[in-house]
């Protein structure tokens, strides 16, 4: 299946800017690049469109929420496979492996929140002349 340019999955998957879906949201597409670092390599503006990114003091708090959302649906899904595919294993272990799960996933749930929670409000546009 093709995504299609346009489409909210394709600025969050490809790491595009929401309105023109040329530029990019974050600077690299690797999410683990920085993981180690104090800072992440984030954009401020979009390159082709100059989408001011940050659209409000505070305006990444919201992303919390998707990042808890994105949590949980990871948690479920360590719980089930262990409980349903290890079902020899004690509850200590499961959580052992849902928290290890959990810090593994949470740079990519860094960087998918954040484009998922600007996708809410900016809308595609098609238009060459920003």
């Amino acid at each position: 299946m093709k995504l299609l340019i346009g489409s909210k999955m394709y600025s969050v998957l490809y790491n595009k800017c929401p309105r023109c879906h040329i530029g990019r949201f974050w600077a690299s597409n690797n999410p683990f690049k920085n993981m180690f670092s104090r800072s992440v390599e984030t954009c401020k503006t979009c390159d082709n469109c100059c989408l001011f990114y940050e659209l409000e003091t505070g305006f990444w708090y919201g992303s919390m929420y998707v990042s808890y959302a994105i949590s949980v649906a990871v948690m479920v899904l360590f719980w089930s496979l262990t409980t349903f595919l290890l079902p020899i294993i004690n509850i200590f272990n499961e959580i052992l492996i849902i928290v290890l799960a959990i810090l593994l996933v949470s740079p990519v749930n860094y960087h998918l929140s954040r484009l998922i929670w600007i996708n809410f409000f900016i809308k595609y546009t098609r238009n060459d002349t920003y």
